[in-house]
């Protein structure tokens, strides 16, 4: 094994030349796909044996899956902006969905101030690429805003298919483009299904130049409204796995996977698939309770769900496939946060744009040499509000196997050893004491550092 992975590092190393990137004349097809609320543990190549994934599992078998991802943020909109501009979402004051305005009055804090949206100013990986000679695609769910100065089209996106009205229904909803609506659903084309329409169309119209494509499914997402044909399947298995899984849910996931597959056939019909680097991963962790119908999945042995800074609310999964290019069949430990994804893309392309900021580092190197362990140095969690998912104020910080979470309503630090404790259980903060205060003032300095929005002080609460 360790022969053949050589070989692969040998030939990346041959095509794209002792730069270590790619030249001028053979830029790479970017395609970028985005599922929501898709957790850790939903798909087949993760472990997941109610699942029907078998395209994803494909894009697996044929590339580099990492165990030890993570989200910048436990909901969606600030960890699409970390995706899109390499920038903690602390740093934007991005800090919370953007619909997102939950309080709780018995709590000593109340939530931090935050920008409800993506501003203009801030650079994407659309527009760097753009102006490297891209032809830029964005489909699906957007959330950093509704402005005319905050849409896709002006932040570097050519094409835009945006969901519209009722982003939160498979049926009877709109798309736009450029802010104007192109379709109107009355119930009869799955939401789904379409966004993998348009996926194919902007394939097929880009097909002779270089292109990024941002294919944000809005799957699985609630409200779980599946297809009726792929229901029975996991209704008769239901009794078979004790009812361990929500069927609707999984006939939402296998429907975004049935997308998966006809964007990579799409790229094979037009020979792009040895020029294509294909990602798959999630906005953020599972829902693993009921909010709007039952509760959609199970993240365990993961502490928590969407809308907690513990491991099932940020751990995702992740895939980068790159035919001849990217060793197949392989996995990584190393950890990785989405900040991290505008510098990579950086490094594989050659791209030099010192005019953007970032937080995030490359893990160029992990993708050529993913059993050695990279030093990713600490990474940050900071969602200072109250979730939808009954996650609370709090922020954390990972070095090496530790992880500190700290609870902004009470101050308390707890302390994990992720390598012996993935689920979050045993909190080692009184037995380290120094480990805890190191990644503390890790923390604290971090938080000063970026210039963090951080809880305020509850004028009315009223100590018991």
């Amino acid at each position: 094994m360790k022969n053949l992975y050589k070989l692969a590092i040998l030939l990346w190393a041959s095509v794209l030349g002792t730069h270590g990137a790619v030249g001028q004349s053979s830029k790479p097809n970017i395609v970028f796909i985005l599922a929501d609320d898709l957790g850790y543990t939903d798909l087949g190549c993760y472990g997941n044996p109610y699942n029907r994934t078998p395209n994803i599992d494909a894009l697996a078998k044929k590339g580099l899956k990492f165990t030890q991802a993570y989200s910048a943020c436990p909901v969606c909109s600030p960890s699409r902006a970390a995706i899109l501009t390499g920038k903690h979402p602390a740093r934007l004051h991005l800090t919370n969905f953007i619909a997102g305005d939950r309080k709780d009055t018995a709590s000593p804090v109340l939530p931090a101030k935050w920008t409800k949206y993506l501003p203009s100013s801030e650079t994407t990986l659309a527009e760097i690429v753009r102006r490297n000679g891209y032809q830029t695609g964005m489909v699906g769910k957007w959330h950093l805003g509704t402005a005319d100065s905050t849409a896709p089209a002006a932040q570097g996106f050519n094409y835009d298919r945006v969901i519209a009205k009722n982003g939160l229904d498979y049926y009877n909803y709109t798309i736009t483009a450029k802010g104007k609506t192109v379709f109107e659903d009355k119930g009869t084309h799955y939401l789904t299904d379409k966004l993998t329409d348009y996926a194919v169309d902007f394939i097929n119209q880009n097909k002779s130049q270089p292109f990024l494509l941002y294919l944000a499914y809005s799957a699985p997402h609630i409200m779980l409204v599946p297809k009726a044909e792929k229901l029975k399947y996991y209704f008769d298995n239901y009794a078979k796995f004790n009812g361990k899984y929500n069927p609707n849910y999984a006939a939402m996931i296998e429907s975004m996977d049935d997308g998966v597959g006809r964007v990579i056939e799409q790229l094979a019909k037009n020979n792009l698939l040895d020029n294509t680097i294909v990602v798959f991963t999630s906005d953020n962790g599972g829902l693993g309770l009921a909010e709007l119908g039952p509760t959609p999945t199970n993240l365990e042995p993961l502490r928590a769900w969407k809308g907690h800074v513990y491991e099932g609310g940020i751990r995702v999964p992740l895939i980068f496939s790159w035919k001849n290019r990217i060793g197949e069949n392989v996995e990584t430990k190393n950890y990785v946060i989405g900040t991290d994804h505008l510098s990579t893309f950086l490094d594989l392309l050659a791209v030099k744009d010192p005019s953007v900021r970032q937080d995030g580092k490359s893990f160029y190197k992990v993708l050529t040499a993913p059993e050695q362990l990279a030093d990713r140095g600490a990474i940050f969690w900071h969602y200072p509000h109250f979730s939808n998912q009954e996650g609370r104020p709090a922020a954390a910080v990972r070095l090496g196997d530790y992880k500190l979470v700290e609870l902004y309503e009470t101050g308390k630090l707890e302390l994990y050893n992720l390598s012996e404790d993935i689920s979050e259980k045993n909190d080692l903060s009184a037995r380290f004491p120094e480990k805890t205060r190191e990644l503390a003032d890790l923390l604290k300095k971090w938080r000063s550092d970026v210039n963090a929005n951080l809880p305020e002080p509850n004028p009315n609460y009223k100590k018991l």
